[in-house]
């Protein structure tokens, strides 16, 4: 495989993380994007130990002056991206009766609009050379809603979208769009739930246990690779059985 650059968002922690790890080792030269460059560093430093490239980009997509910049200083450093993994996400969770407009709209603006702003950047040098991937990773509640989250549903809805309508668009390029659903994986947002909570949600996963984001990371790396080139427009679930 070329040496092709691969530009994760939310890269600093979780799946993204894991995702950023899993490319490095497959050969991807890896800009990995956050808000805060602290814990980047050490995920760039790990493909590094491992072998790998990589390098870090601050970039907040609730900006659009930020995904710019971001997307520019990628591609000024480590070439063309051919690869987005567009995986930074938040949540401003409450019941859609008292639901401020604010928490509605940062969690659309971040999710679904930064991401789409993210995928503009980069398909110009991807129809240029007619070779590309976009990977949006979405959600299992994108697919079957959850109470308390018409926000964040919302975005990741929007997400399986705006996948199906770039795939379209973009196949004559070359360029392959994809989106990756995660279950319930173990990550900082899991640990902290209650004991009770974490038993009701094993209740409903077939498999049992939470997925890790090391599961969802490679099939990340599948999706990136040359291998997935007869994939597009597909819907990736990893989430245990829980939705089917």
């Amino acid at each position: 495989m070329p040496n092709r650059t691969a530009l994760v968002t939310g890269a600093s922690r979780g799946i993204g993380r894991a995702c950023a790890l899993a490319l490095g080792a497959a050969g991807f030269r890896v800009a990995a994007a956050a808000r805060s460059l602290d814990k980047l560093e050490d995920v760039a430093e790990a493909i590094r130990a491992a072998g790998g490239e990589a390098f870090c980009v601050e970039m907040d997509l609730a900006s659009p002056e930020s995904i710019k910049a971001a997307c520019a200083r990628a591609a000024a450093e480590g070439g063309r991206v051919e690869v987005l993994v567009n995986n930074a996400g938040i949540t401003r969770d409450g019941l859609a009766l008292r639901m401020k407009p604010g928490d509605w709209s940062a969690v659309v603006e971040t999710n679904l609009t930064g991401a789409f702003l993210a995928i503009q950047q980069v398909l110009s040098g991807m129809m240029r050379e007619r070779w590309g991937r976009i990977i949006n990773i979405t959600s299992v509640v994108g697919l079957a809603g959850n109470a308390g989250q018409a926000n964040y549903c919302a975005s990741k809805a929007g997400l399986i979208g705006l996948t199906k309508s770039l795939a379209q668009e973009l196949a004559s390029r070359n360029i392959t769009v994809n989106a990756v659903a995660p279950g319930f994986i173990e990550t900082d947002m899991t640990a902290v739930l209650a004991e009770d909570i974490k038993q009701r949600m094993l209740g409903a996963i077939p498999l049992k246990r939470f997925g890790k984001p090391e599961e969802v990371a490679a099939a990340v790396r599948f999706l990136a690779s040359d291998e997935a080139g007869y994939i597009t427009g597909h819907v990736l679930s990893v989430n245990g059985g829980m939705y089917m």
